[in-house]
């Protein structure tokens, strides 16, 4: 063989191995736009790079996949509906302590699928996985949420953090399901 059939060869060979490369991170990449929704562009703008961001968010997949989830019977479901109901009752009255107890039955649905809630941040990157669409509701109220009790929110913005809480609590009571989609 000649050596220009030679350089021939490792040149194909090459392009080939870097387009099965390109392929394969943009693979990756559409996969995990598609499974964190709004939260892979915010992961990815608050980040150092596209880089480092797309491997946080493969380890909130990896957290994610060793946690044990679990779908709720339809009793306890209907349990917590009712739980919610309460609360808003409660926000007539009492809107502050209200949304209070709504982030409290949030949390302690989420730790009921499964979830661990040691805390705030870390609760937001394990829900990013199979709840990112919901999440920049979880974070609006959570902000409200902590105003209160320094009494630096309106009636309005606490209102809206029962909107924001219930966009999520609805998301988790439903397994994150979505209408007519069925969970193995």
């Amino acid at each position: 063989m000649s050596t220009g059939i030679i350089i021939a060869i490792v040149v194909v060979v090459v392009v080939l191995i870097a387009l099965a490369v390109v392929m394969r991170l943009a693979g990756r990449r559409r996969h995990l736009r598609e499974r964190f929704g709004p939260e892979y562009e915010r992961t990815v703008e608050a980040g150092d790079s596209r880089t480092a961001a797309e491997r946080d968010l493969r380890a909130r997949e990896q957290r994610h996949d060793d946690l044990e989830l679990k779908a709720l019977p339809s009793t306890t479901r209907q349990q917590y509906a009712q739980d919610w109901n309460n609360v808003q009752e409660h926000f007539v009255d009492r809107p502050q302590e209200a949304v209070g107890e709504a982030d409290q039955l949030v949390t302690r649905l989420m730790q009921e699928r499964g979830y661990p809630t040691e805390g705030y941040e870390q609760q937001v990157k394990d829900l990013s996985v199979e709840h990112g669409r919901t999440l920049e509701h979880y974070r609006a109220a959570h902000e409200v949420n902590t105003r209160t009790d320094s009494g630096q929110t309106t009636t309005e913005e606490l209102r809206g953090a029962m909107v924001h809480y219930r966009a999520l609590f609805d998301d988790l009571l439903t397994n994150g399901d979505r209408p007519g989609q069925q969970r193995a």
